[in-house]
């Protein structure tokens, strides 16, 4: 029998948001750690005019498409999205729902759960299938502590899912579109859509980054981050800190890995500089490939590094670069 994962989908005005394919990654691993196969992976879009939406969804990870179109459904609403949301799991019986831990996410998977009367585990950073059950890891007490959330016989487990939690499905479907009525009419809202508000740009999105050079507590000022940037930037990649680094102000908040910061989960992960202390590597554990370097040879950040360099970052780091840079002409 097939694990059986609803991912609800993140979409605005059509266009499916990144942290939609992190979900349906995640959904294949654990489909695949459960001992079954993807036949039981489904994602459920809502909104209207989605046809493109739900066509690329179906070619990109989902076996199943539920498209839920109404006009009701346009723009997003809390009550609207539950009601649907609800009728579609009960109908469906998923061992696993996921949403992503947005401001859709976090405000609408709270009153699914409570609907279904079932608990509730958000900001996960890590899902793992284990006794047959998925169990959660996420931070608590303002990321001091990392806690696993069994929900033991809970059908479905409810989580949302931190930004780059687990790599984005990258592989071709043939998954089908089925369209249901979402049962949701605009005259049944308490509440409504009144605009979108967007921050300012140029912000720093680690969780997308391919490539991230971090720097911690060992580079000494704010000053000497210089070698970090430069080597980041010949790789075409971002600058990450860990969190005394954010804290002594050397860095802006958004740079900050860790479980109180950002999960990452690049395909080339470089700490300069970092211990290793246990808040930072579950930020960035999931990287596809680890490279640590620090004079110290007995650093944690060496337990889970694939290359560990014993040595000066000082020395080490510019001849990075230059050699990035020479081997890229």
């Amino acid at each position: 029998m097939a694990w059986k994962t609803l991912v609800v989908v993140e979409q605005e005005n059509g266009a499916v948001r990144d942290a939609t394919w992190e979900m349906i990654g995640l959904a294949h691993r654990l489909a695949g750690e459960a001992g079954g196969d993807a036949s039981g992976i489904k994602a459920l879009v809502l909104g209207h005019g989605i046809d493109a939406a739900a066509a690329e969804l179906a070619g990109r990870g989902a076996a199943e498409v539920i498209q839920a179109d109404g006009e009701a459904l346009a723009q997003y609403t809390c009550d609207g999205y539950d009601r649907a949301i609800e009728a579609v799991v009960q109908a469906e019986s998923p061992d696993l729902l996921l949403f992503g831990h947005t401001p859709n996410g976090w405000d609408v998977a709270p009153l699914v759960a409570a609907g279904l009367g079932v608990p509730l585990a958000t900001e996960c950073s890590a899902v793992a299938y284990e006794g047959g059950r998925p169990v959660f890891t996420r931070k608590a007490f303002n990321g001091k502590f990392v806690q696993v959330v069994d929900m033991g016989g809970a059908r479905p487990a409810v989580a949302t899912m931190q930004r780059g939690a687990a790599a984005a499905f990258a592989g071709a479907t043939a998954g089908r579109v089925r369209k249901i009525d979402p049962g949701v009419a605009s005259a049944d809202l308490t509440s409504r859509f009144v605009t979108i508000r967007k921050g300012e740009s140029g912000g720093v999105d680690l969780s997308q980054a391919p490539v991230i050079v971090s720097g911690g507590r060992g580079l000494g000022s704010a000053e000497k981050f210089a070698v970090v940037r430069d080597l980041a930037e010949a790789l075409g990649g971002q600058v990450g800190a860990s969190r005394p680094v954010t804290d002594a102000g050397w860095l802006p908040h958004q740079h900050q890995i860790g479980s109180s910061g950002v999960t990452v989960s690049p395909k080339l992960y470089i700490a300069a500089g970092i211990s290793g202390a246990i808040q930072h590597i579950v930020g960035m554990r999931g990287s596809g490939y680890i490279v640590a370097i620090n004079k110290d040879g007995d650093a944690p950040i060496f337990g889970v590094a694939d290359v560990g360099v014993v040595g000066d970052l000082f020395e080490i780091l510019p001849a990075l670069t230059r050699a990035v840079r020479a081997a890229r002409g």
